[in-house]
């Protein structure tokens, strides 16, 4: 049981909006326990920054975490050499060389695709470039081409939603598990290709690697459940900034 002065919270407000809340916290107790999370939160800048070094006492490693369970092991979740191996492991997909001499081109061609078949006038920018664009550098680099871009938006969405349900909804978790199956069925679809003819995709460099099939599937989802809503919601509130402020 944490020590930790307690803060209670409204789950629903805080899931709406959590900033008023972690502002009191910030204010009133820096570190807190909160009940309804079943969790000790730390909510300052310093506090975090000092604590998240320290491996020995706030490990990487929780194996009854959400995300461990509902996304497999991945390296997020692994600290030291472990983590290191598998990092070391994906580092030919995201390495600078491999973006300049790679990606570069192949995400410039897809920009040019989706934004040659908007039709003037008004558009929704988010749904009709931010989202399809996203979707579709995250296909190539995660080496799931097999798929439509939407399922990378919806499979983002479902594990992002699905390790932050600390209130344990039963809809959000049944949405995640869809997410993390059709992730593994597009991974079985594909890898007898990718088997074949390995890429520069993280699949392709993962397997390339010798690394247990079960960790390539955990980190493959990894990469989906941030790579797809934070480039999505990054190029939207970018384009909106200097429409903004020009």
């Amino acid at each position: 049981m944490s020590t930790a002065p307690r803060i209670d919270i409204d789950p629903a407000a805080f899931w709406a909006d959590p900033y008023p809340a972690l502002a009191t916290m910030r204010r009133q107790a820096p570190i807190a326990f909160v009940p309804q999370l079943g969790s000790t939160l730390l909510t300052s800048r310093d506090d975090i920054s000092i604590s998240e070094k320290q491996i020995d006492v706030f490990s990487s490693h929780q194996p009854a975490g959400l995300m461990n369970r509902l996304m497999g092991h991945n390296m997020m979740r692994k600290d030291g050499e472990a983590h290191q191996v598998e990092r070391r492991a994906m580092f030919p997909t995201v390495s600078p060389r491999t973006v300049k001499a790679h990606w570069t081109a192949l995400f410039q061609g897809h920009a040019d695709r989706i934004l040659d078949r908007i039709e003037p006038g008004r558009i929704d920018f988010m749904r009709d470039f931010a989202l399809p664009f996203s979707g579709e550098c995250l296909k190539s680099i995660t080496g799931l081409t097999n798929i439509g871009f939407g399922d990378m938006d919806a499979w983002s969405q479902g594990m992002i939603e699905g390790i932050a349900n600390y209130a344990g909804d039963p809809a959000i978790e049944a949405r995640c598990h869809a997410a993390t199956s059709g992730i593994d069925a597009a991974i079985d679809d594909i890898l007898p290709v990718m088997r074949k003819n390995p890429d520069q995709s993280i699949l392709g460099v993962l397997l390339a690697s010798g690394m247990p099939m079960e960790s390539v599937r955990a980190n493959v989802k990894l990469a989906i459940s941030g790579g797809q809503n934070e480039p999505r919601k990054a190029i939207a509130g970018t384009v909106w900034a200097l429409l903004t402020h020009p």
